[in-house]
């Protein structure tokens, strides 16, 4: 299947289409306008959500062997109006069903952004400027990544806790005996990045994290308190929408991933969590859904990658990254200068 969310990127899709025919496989398109994506979660309800999934695209997406998400909106604050029952109702009833379940589980998926003008803003470059900022993120030697993080990926296997401390943040939580999963192209692009969860219960202290925007609704920053595996007070440029995100269900106060972003040339936030996530020297404690390549057992019909930018990262109170920079020998080759020599 071949998805277009936002029609700046139709050039892509059709020539997704003609590269798909030259290879004689059948693609399927799905092409939705962004406003019309808003009006059905502003009046979607959960009878609506069921049968969009049950009737249509789960259905055919149980056909698909693979899938290409192309996201091109030209606003990234369309569905910043829309109610948190209606979020809530489209992510338990078609989100997880349809993409959590399936399409992760069962096809060979990849998703990107378009380079277009509306991106570039979030970026704040010109167009040109971006689009070779774009080209650059996405199109890295994924191998030389891929080697890179092989000794954090050693490292992390053997650690028994992770503690994040920096401006307002110091946080300790358990990684003992959870996978982890290096990311190097083959899903997402671009790509960097090495994740894995935290023991539900074991996460314990604050958190600042960098802008972002979840939902449609823009956060300049969140601050979160966690007590035993559970936010209990939080803070944020936008503290009811946070509230309403945080009270979606009960595994929304609790965190289903970590991971540390390792692309080179991705260096600040740009408001797009797949790029953001990716930034080098930082990490994201995400809220919500945990992979099940890397499971905790935390349940939400939320994913919010939150991202917290040069915090210091001890492993069993070793120091291995001060601020943005990996410090000790093994873990050097992940830093910018020796990935883009």
């Amino acid at each position: 299947m071949i998805q277009l969310v936002g029609l700046n990127g139709i050039g892509l899709a059709r020539a997704l289409v003609h590269v798909s025919r030259e290879m004689n496989a059948h693609p399927f398109v799905n092409i939705e306008d962004t406003e019309i994506s808003r009006l059905k979660l502003e009046l979607g309800d959960d009878e609506f959500w069921q049968k969009q999934a049950s009737l249509d695209k789960l259905q055919l997406m149980r056909h698909m062997d693979a899938f290409v998400g192309i996201r091109a909106s030209e606003n990234i604050y369309e569905t910043a109006e829309v109610e948190s029952a209606r979020n809530k109702a489209y992510g338990e009833l078609f989100l997880k069903p349809v993409h959590f379940e399936q399409r992760v589980k069962h096809t060979k998926w990849c998703i990107l952004r378009y380079p277009s003008a509306a991106f570039a803003m979030n970026a704040k470059m010109p167009t040109h400027r971006f689009e070779e900022y774009y080209y650059k993120a996405c199109l890295l030697d994924y191998s030389k990544i891929e080697k890179a993080m092989k000794p954090l990926e050693k490292r992390l296997r053997a650690a028994k806790e992770v503690h994040l401390k920096g401006e307002g943040t110091d946080i300790r939580f358990s990684v003992e005996g959870q996978k982890w999963v290096p990311c190097f192209g083959s899903h997402n692009i671009p790509d960097g990045e090495l994740f894995s969860s935290p023991v539900i219960d074991s996460v314990n202290g604050v958190i600042t994290y960098a802008p972002s925007v979840y939902q449609g609704k823009p956060f300049e920053f969140v601050k979160l308190e966690v007590k035993d595996g559970v936010v209990v007070d939080f803070e944020s440029s936008n503290n009811d929408a946070l509230r309403e995100i945080l009270d979606t269900d009960k595994g929304a106060r609790s965190f289903g991933e970590f991971s540390f972003g390792t692309n080179p040339v991705i260096e600040k936030p740009m408001y797009d969590i797949l790029f953001d996530e990716k930034i080098y020297g930082s990490n994201h404690l995400t809220l919500g859904q945990d992979y099940d390549e890397a499971p905790n057992g935390n349940k939400s019909s939320i994913h919010w990658d939150l991202v917290c930018i040069g915090a210091d990262v001890y492993l069993d109170g070793e120091l291995i990254r001060k601020g943005r920079e990996f410090v000790v020998d093994d873990l050097r080759v992940l830093n910018p200068a020796e990935l883009l020599a």
